[in-house]
């Protein structure tokens, strides 16, 4: 029994010293056995064994947790919010209340949808799609969005209170409509769309926000916006008497003895 055991003894020895110098891949030992090449995601972990009263030694793969955690970092940072899904061409979210000015400045005879929602409106969140959906079916028509939450100043100094809001705005008319409604009352929004969005010519300029409302956002302190107001010009003009046409019309420069004797000449 103890010739056999030496013999095998040798025989691993003599395979162990042929190994390494013929090829460096593998290798053969009384205590170990497997690839030589060093992998960095590879483990040796003791086994324990009868043979020779020695442990063999055995290899485990383990596989990096890092890109499986990266993946699921970059589909969680990559989820778009309900108001920004669905977009077309034509919709466009304002960023400040001068864009907003510019925008409905620049659109000429185009008809202007402004929409006036907040991420946390849950009539908002319901009615989007069908905006999307509308916005699609009228591309002649732009839509812009407002979120109440990032712009409360702005809409507060527009006189806006309720959402979903929407104001229609077109050519020299300014503004035509405005009105509040939600999936239950869409059709109020498909009518005035039906009656404001044909093809017209305006034969002044675009208005765009109301005078008193530009007043408003330049008086608020906390939008970085200007305007200066239009100087309206009001000419004075001679009234006619409609009682007596006949009667000469008063020269602004008259004083009132001329005027009191014209009436006196008249009687």
């Amino acid at each position: 029994m103890a010739e056999v055991i030496s013999k095998t003894s040798l025989f691993f020895k003599g395979a162990c010293v042929n190994h390494h110098h013929v090829d460096d891949d593998f290798s053969v030992s009384p205590v170990s056995f497997g690839f030589k090449k060093n992998f960095s995601s590879l483990k040796q972990r003791p086994l324990s064994s009868d043979f020779f009263g020695k442990q063999i030694l055995y290899t485990q793969r383990s596989f990096p947790s890092s890109s499986i955690t990266a993946q699921s970092t970059l589909r969680i940072g990559t989820l778009q919010k309900w108001w920004e899904k669905g977009l077309q061409e034509n919709m466009r979210e304002i960023s400040s209340a001068q864009e907003l000015v510019d925008s409905l400045t620049d659109a000429g005879d185009k008809l202007v949808v402004v929409d006036f929602f907040s991420p946390g409106c849950g009539g908002c969140k319901a009615l989007h799609p069908k905006m999307c959906q509308l916005a699609e079916q009228n591309p002649d028509v732009q839509f812009l969005q407002v979120n109440y939450e990032e712009h409360k100043s702005m809409c507060y100094s527009l006189g806006v209170h309720v959402l979903p809001f929407f104001r229609f705005y077109r050519g020299a008319q300014g503004r035509v409509c405005s009105f509040s409604c939600t999936n239950a009352t869409i059709k109020k929004f498909r009518d005035a769309l039906a009656k404001h969005s044909p093809d017209r010519c305006s034969l002044g300029p675009t208005k765009g926000l109301e005078e008193k409302e530009l007043v408003a956002l330049a008086a608020n302190k906390e939008l970085n916006f200007s305007y200066t107001p239009k100087v309206v010009t009001v000419e004075k003009e001679a009234a006619i008497s409609t009682s007596n046409p006949d009667l000469p019309v008063p020269h602004p420069s008259m004083s009132a003895n001329d005027e009191k004797r014209l009436v006196s000449a008249g009687r």
